[in-house]
């Protein structure tokens, strides 16, 4: 038995739109921003909990790994950044986060959607496109649940996860 033309073109639709994938990342991205503001900014690169980064490192890797994607979205290139560089207080953090921010407001809605189901090579292996943006995102979850741990440590009620 098989399906109607409509329902297998439906079965071939993507669940998301590139840019409403865009716009779920970018909801991510400002949730971790916030968390980013809510850290005193003596704690943001110093404190740490059970031998952990302090969540400067840790956001600073978000934003790293977020830029080379943004980038390799944009132009197919997957360079590796060096992961020793990179903002060491909470402004330059922010400067980069919303200059990244702003490339994938432009750029990510008009990706080529053969960059998502193309192979490509990371600095951590092969894999499709999506599956390296996807990563992206779940990357900065879990960095950021970290830093949720880390507020409450400190005193400091998180944004709520759900507001993005």
């Amino acid at each position: 038995m098989t399906a109607p033309a409509a329902e297998s073109a439906a079965a071939l639709s993507p669940a998301l739109s590139i840019p409403d994938f865009v716009t779920h990342w970018q909801g991510h991205r400002a949730l971790t921003r916030r968390v980013i503001e809510a850290f005193p900014e003596d704690q943001l690169f110093t404190f740490s909990l059970g031998g952990l980064r302090p969540f400067g490192a840790q956001a600073t890797e978000i934003h790293l790994v977020d830029a080379m994607t943004v980038t390799a979205m944009r132009s197919g290139e997957w360079t590796e950044p060096d992961w020793r560089a990179g903002p060491t207080d909470r402004a330059s953090l922010l400067a980069a986060w919303d200059a990244v921010s702003a490339e994938l407001a432009e750029h990510g809605p008009h990706t080529d959607p053969a960059f998502l189901s193309g192979m490509h090579t990371l600095p951590w292996g092969e894999m499709p496109g999506w599956v390296a943006a996807i990563y992206a995102v779940d990357n900065e979850i879990h960095h950021r649940a970290q830093g949720y741990v880390y507020l409450r440590a400190l005193g400091t009620e998180p944004p709520a996860f759900y507001e993005r």
